[in-house]
């Protein structure tokens, strides 16, 4: 995690680096479409431009026109023959490509998460890094968001975190637009694809806070490390996409059950993370949708000379909307994972199984209510009898834990959300419960989310 620690000179630069993001956006939109100072008929500055005779209009068609087909001349064998627009429409003029139109187009977004939360325990059981962790007010995150096509070939994204002491990198990749065979590169910074909501950010989330089978697993930040992703889209008749990647197995926060804090580094490509990903993707109806992956990921722990943490995983997400009701609001979903994970320790072998399952059902425009379940089970080892985990010591027993909330939208970008919990944790002697008041502001440019 890159951290920027609270002193002013920090913060002033954190504020130039966005004003200047934003500017150079801006600037980019005006040159695609001001004038050239050096075109004919183009004014002093601040003057409007010279309208042109019909002769000098004609002129410079004709130039333009030879110049076109010169260039179509000279172009390699294959090269189309029209002009090209890249993706997002960046524009750029490469032998073999084609022309595009002049620049390329940043997006930034700011999403604000803020929370007011009440526990019954001094020591609450929150393993989500963005999750409401304190009695009173919660900043959970203010995220930057930041997307744009670079040229034909790549696109950037990247996710800056601000929370009340500091500044973290969350993802920032590249990814590859235009590779044969239906293949796609990413390479950075990112989320793994393990499963439904670790690739996910807490503002795409039916929840404040996160299930508890995550953080357990992975860390409060969810999966991600420095790395590679290769996806591939099949040629079946129906979406099967199948996704590899191989990223850094270190950090407390984002891989802890493989090597997590330990100061272990890579000495062979056997020290990585690697993970893959089935989805498959089943339109059941018009009104009706199925999504169903598995998921798998291995990785060095450090509890010992090569010993090895494997993961394993399934989720399904059901959608039903009824589109062909002209006017239905009405929106429901059921999204439900499980995690199976197999941990080698000294003279042992753990294992233990974390699930969630839950419900939305989005009423009308503005109103959405939703319920979720979730469950922990204790490590056995080989012999199958309850056994201490070194990363969890005090999880003896089963957890168990509900959660229900009523969701508002004031508007598109903005959410209010009221959701209450009760936590039953079986090595404590009463459940804890939980009450979250959060509100949530959306402004500036966003992309659509995953399906």
């Amino acid at each position: 995690m890159f951290t920027v620690s609270r002193r002013p000179s920090d913060a002033f630069i954190i504020v130039t680096v966005i004003t200047l993001l934003s500017s150079a956006s801006a600037v980019a939109q005006e040159s695609a479409t001001a004038p050239d100072s050096g075109t004919p008929g183009a004014g002093e500055a601040g003057e409007a431009p010279a309208e042109l005779s019909p002769e000098e209009l004609e002129e410079i068609q004709k130039a333009l026109g030879s110049d076109a087909r010169e260039a179509q001349q000279n172009a390699p064998t294959g090269t189309a023959s029209a002009p090209q627009s890249s993706p997002g429409g960046s524009a750029l003029s490469l032998p073999g490509v084609g022309s595009t139109s002049g620049a390329n187009f940043l997006d930034l977004s700011f999403i604000l998460d803020v929370a007011a939360a009440g526990f019954s325990s001094k020591e609450p059981l929150q393993t989500g890094g963005h999750d409401p962790a304190k009695n009173g007010f919660n900043l959970q995150q203010l995220e930057l968001s930041i997307g744009s096509v670079v040229d034909p070939y790549f696109r950037f994204d990247g996710n800056l975190v601000f929370s009340q002491f500091g500044v973290e990198i969350e993802e920032a990749y590249g990814t590859t637009l235009a590779l044969p065979a239906n293949l796609q590169v990413r390479a950075g910074q990112f989320l793994t694809r393990f499963g439904r909501l670790n690739p996910t950010h807490p503002h795409a989330w039916d929840f404040v806070d996160q299930p508890f089978a995550l953080g357990r697993v992975f860390g409060g930040e969810g999966n991600r490390g420095l790395g590679t992703e290769l996806s591939w889209l099949t040629p079946l008749p129906w979406y099967v996409e199948l996704i590899g990647s191989a990223t850094d197995a270190t950090g407390e926060s984002t891989a802890r059950s493989f090597f997590g804090a330990s100061a272990e580094r890579v000495q062979s490509p056997l020290d990585l993370q690697l993970t893959g990903i089935l989805k498959q993707f089943f339109p059941l109806s018009d009104d009706l949708s199925l999504m169903w992956g598995l998921s798998a990921a291995t990785g060095p722990n450090a509890t010992g000379y090569r010993n090895r943490t494997d993961v394993y995983g399934t989720d399904v997400y059901l959608r039903y909307r009824p589109i062909t009701d002209g006017g239905n609001t009405t929106l429901i979903t059921f999204q439900a994972e499980g995690f199976y994970r197999r941990r080698q320790v000294p003279d042992d072998v753990l294992t233990d199984f974390s699930a969630y399952a839950q419900g939305a059902w989005r009423f009308s425009q503005r109103w959405a209510t939703a319920l979720r379940y979730e469950l922990g089970t204790p490590a056995r080892g080989e012999s199958g009898d309850v056994v201490t985990d070194p990363l969890d010591p005090d999880w003896t027993e089963d957890r168990q834990r509900i959660s229900a909330n009523v969701t508002f939208w004031p508007t598109e970008f903005s959410r209010l959300r009221l959701q209450g919990a009760t936590d039953r944790v079986g090595w404590r002697e009463s459940p804890d419960y939980s009450v979250f008041l959060a509100l949530e502001l959306v402004t500036g440019a966003h992309g659509a989310h995953a399906f």
